[in-house]
């Protein structure tokens, strides 16, 4: 498996950085992860640019959220600018990226898109990069991550989050049968997805509930590995017309709960939902209730997080006050940075889901649940905290 992973990053990222310059590349040696850049930009007049996927800052999820902890810093640094820069082809994001990185002093990157920013960034040693969802690739061998000094990378544990939509489903559900659509088998995305299957099977084992997680074969997703890894994937994240598509049809198929983790896709299936009836919405990444008003009723059953922006924010605030440091990191609920809603007024969970969402959380916080992700060593049927 982790043969097959290497070869098929090393194309996907070879291909991006052909993309990205035609000068030879700097090697990680170049610029050391414990180096300091060659300038740090101060918080007056900050020039800070968002480099999207096609579905860009407005879709309601993923870019959103990033782009609102861009927003956070700017209502106390006045003085700091931001320009949204949308690129329609997801191929070509890293070119995106070289193609503006002159005119700004901090490049926010959302998405495993940008995994090859990494030569960018060397060339580029005055400007500041923050990587969501992704680690900056070896310019000198595009099959391991390297860690750059003007790159902050951040993962986070998405099948946390996931694990908490699923045990919301398993407990919610009066059918019986759950499921989550997703919108491209990223390793992001299978994390939800595998940390969805295991709330469900946790909620089982431990909880009394009967759930069924229901997957249509035709839109089983394939990870970068090239493997089946099942599940519901649209293929896009802004094709909310076929994002319907496959909401309608797992509704077909006795479905009253749908996780969503699709970006814009996922509008079709909250649409979807909103035209059938007795259907409610798991949303993602951010607090998605207001999405769910349909008349006077809401759709949205609760959404799970990944607070990307509190994290967008931080490192902002820190390429400010000059305490900036490069680095891959991965977010989890210990540092609030993986969740889900429970205020009241924004989600429509029971006492008895929401004491179970509680306890599982502080499980999954003290490291006593861990849930399996696309490439951990467990599974679903043999996670941490399930025995």
């Amino acid at each position: 498996m982790k043969k097959i992973l290497a070869l098929t990053l090393a194309i996907v990222l070879v291909l991006s950085l052909a993309a990205c310059t035609a000068k030879k590349p700097a090697t990680a040696t170049d610029v050391p992860a414990s180096a300091s850049p060659e300038a740090s930009p101060t918080a007056a007049g900050l020039k800070i640019a968002i480099v999207t996927s096609p579905s860009g800052v407005d879709d309601g999820s993923f870019n959103q959220n990033n782009y609102d902890g861009i927003k956070a810093f700017i209502a106390t640094h006045p003085d700091a600018t931001v320009t949204p820069v949308q690129e329609p082809d997801m191929a070509n994001a890293v070119n995106a990226v070289a193609d503006v990185v002159a005119d700004y002093d901090v490049i926010v990157c959302p998405g495993y898109q940008f995994g090859g920013i990494s030569t960018v960034a060397q060339e580029n040693p005055d400007k500041m990069f923050i990587l969501v969802d992704s680690y900056p690739s070896d310019p000198a061998d595009p099959t391991k991550n390297v860690e750059v000094s003007n790159i902050y990378a951040m993962q986070f544990a998405e099948q946390e989050s996931g694990f908490f939509a699923g045990i919301a489903a398993a407990m919610e559900t009066k059918t019986g049968k759950v499921a989550v659509v997703n919108g491209i088998a990223y390793p992001s995305n299978v994390n939800y997805q595998y940390g969805f299957e295991a709330g469900v099977k946790y909620a089982n084992a431990k909880l009394g509930t009967k759930a069924e997680c229901v997957e249509i074969a035709s839109y089983a997703g394939t990870d970068v590995t090239g493997a089946n890894v099942g599940g519901n994937y649209i293929g896009n994240f802004n094709d909310p017309d076929t994002g319907k598509v496959v909401g309608k049809a797992l509704i077909d198929k006795g479905v009253d709960i749908l996780f969503v983790a699709a970006g814009n896709s996922g509008n079709g299936v909250f649409t979807a939902a909103k035209e059938a009836k007795d259907v409610k919405v798991i949303g993602c990444d951010v607090d998605q209730y207001d999405d769910g008003v349909n008349g006077t009723a809401n759709i949205v059953l609760t959404s799970v997080l990944k607070n990307m922006a509190i994290n967008v924010e931080r490192q902002l605030n820190a390429i400010a006050d000059g305490t900036f440091k490069g680095g891959n990191y991965t977010l989890y609920a210990d540092t609030d940075s993986t969740g889900y809603v429970s205020e009241e007024g924004r989600q429509q969970l029971s006492e008895a889901t929401l004491k179970a969402l509680k306890d599982a959380y502080e499980l999954v916080k003290t490291g006593k649940i861990v849930p399996p992700s696309n490439f951990s060593e467990t599974t679903v049927d043999n996670f941490v905290g399930l025995e």
